[in-house]
């Protein structure tokens, strides 16, 4: 697969049949995180916060590299990291959107 090819391919599993199935990062990602936080809470430090959706992006992403240093990586892991990274820069630009506007109000 050349680099387009990979990027294409994320971009349909991103904005297509996923997207259809499981509905938009921002509310996948959100029920991501709210189980992974009930799942964390009782070991967690009173200091961390949580995990939020971005954190989930992230940390699908790191699943997948980690699948990829074992060697025995396929390219379905490198189109899925692409796309774990298209949604974490998607929800960042909404998050900084949203902390600009309420900058704009104070």
């Amino acid at each position: 697969m050349t680099r387009e090819e990979v990027l294409q391919a994320a971009a349909k599993c991103v904005n297509g049949d996923r997207q259809e199935d499981y509905g938009s990062p921002e509310n996948n990602f959100g029920l991501v995180a709210a189980f992974w936080n009930a799942y964390l809470r009782p070991c967690m430090r009173p200091n961390i916060i949580g995990i939020d959706s971005k954190d989930v992006a992230a940390m699908l992403g790191l699943l997948k590299i980690a699948r990829i240093a074992t060697g025995h990586g396929k390219a379905d892991n490198w189109i899925d990291l692409a796309g774990y990274a298209a949604c974490g820069g998607e929800l960042e630009q909404v998050e900084e959107a949203t902390r600009s506007e309420g900058d704009e109000r104070t």
